[in-house]
């Protein structure tokens, strides 16, 4: 509809809200910047394909915040880059709330690290509004791998550094981050075979052409069911629920690394406070549906709500806890 059809068409919820916004004016403390939030369509950037576990529990959330609002949420995936090209372009909206944005562990915490140059800074770019999932890793190795432990992958590395490799889906992915975090606790050093898909890169390890990879329960769960894949650990303080069996990292004498990435939801930075005020308690509520966490639970992810401090808090501490592993080279920077 047209800025002229705007101005003439008698619209009722527009007069409430015209009367809402007087209101607001003569009330000190009254939230204006919040009032009719969300006026129109809300965009949520997901930095994955569609299908794929990030982009499921987005859409799951989308789905509640459209009901809850009376507007439609729009999921627009713009994979590619580590999340690179959502990021630059989340940047260029305007800040009023309309457009949100699903960050995680590289978009926050690895990129700014390994990149001498980036089209947006995760601090000045973006307001933290919650945590919103993560995920759990285990340490995965073929049927008919040479290893049958845990101890007897590290023994191997230890012996021979470089001889043991492992797989993931390229430089920086949560999976490279994760394992060269295990590897620099346990003191040794392996070989990264990186891939560009995650078909490639489990068949490899299926057929020990590579020696492991780390990634969750859920994407795996129908290889490891049918013997074509073995897991050694979980890299958490407490075993899965769901399979008890499956030692942690610790018991099964690895260092007690926990490899849980996550993702978040962001507003553009300049975002009235009102309106992220807002953006959090609507987004709690949803995250606090039955619903939600169940679908989240069948994409193999964990709903985990934060306040805006803990998700920066998180953001710093995977930050200490990178760094040293580009400044020792494990990580390349690009």
């Amino acid at each position: 509809m047209s800025a002229r059809n705007n101005a003439t068409v008698p619209c009722p919820a527009l007069g409430r809200r015209t009367v809402l916004a007087a209101l607001a004016s003569a009330l000190p403390g009254w939230p204006a910047a919040a009032i009719g939030y969300p006026e129109r369509m809300v965009r949520l950037v997901v930095p994955y394909s569609v299908g794929v576990g990030p982009d499921v529990v987005a859409r799951s959330v989308a789905d509640r915040l459209a009901q809850q609002w009376g507007q439609t949420v729009l999921v627009d995936n713009k994979p590619g880059a580590s999340g690179i090209v959502a990021f630059g372009e989340v940047r260029r909206v305007l800040p009023d709330g309309h457009t949100l944005f699903l960050a995680d562990t590289a978009t926050m915490a690895v990129n700014p690290l390994l990149h001498a140059t980036l089209p947006y800074d995760p601090v000045r770019d973006l307001v933290p509004l919650t945590l919103l999932f993560h995920a759990t890793f285990l340490l995965w190795v073929g049927g008919g791998s040479r290893f049958r432990s845990l101890a007897a992958l590290l023994e191997a590395a230890r012996r021979a550094p470089g001889s043991v490799s492992y797989a993931t889906l390229g430089n920086g992915h949560a999976s490279h981050v994760a394992i060269e975090t295990f590897a620099h606790a346990a003191g040794v050093q392996m070989l990264h075979v990186p891939f560009k898909d995650a078909g490639a890169m489990l068949a490899a390890v299926v057929n020990s052409d590579v020696d492991f990879t780390a990634i969750g329960m859920n994407t795996v769960a129908g290889l490891m069911a049918g013997g074509r894949l073995r897991p050694l650990a979980v890299a958490a303080k407490k075993r899965l629920p769901s399979h008890g069996e499956i030692p942690t990292l610790f018991e099964a004498g690895g260092p007690p690394v926990e490899m849980h990435p996550w993702a978040a939801l962001m507003a553009v930075a300049g975002t009235p406070a009102p309106v992220v005020d807002k953006l959090q308690r609507d987004i709690s509520a949803v995250l606090a549906q039955t619903e939600v966490r169940e679908r989240a639970a069948q994409a193999g992810f964990e709903i985990t709500p934060s306040t805006p401090q803990a998700l920066r808090d998180r953001i710093q501490a995977d930050i200490a806890l990178y760094t040293p592993l580009v400044s020792e080279g494990r990580i390349a920077q690009l």
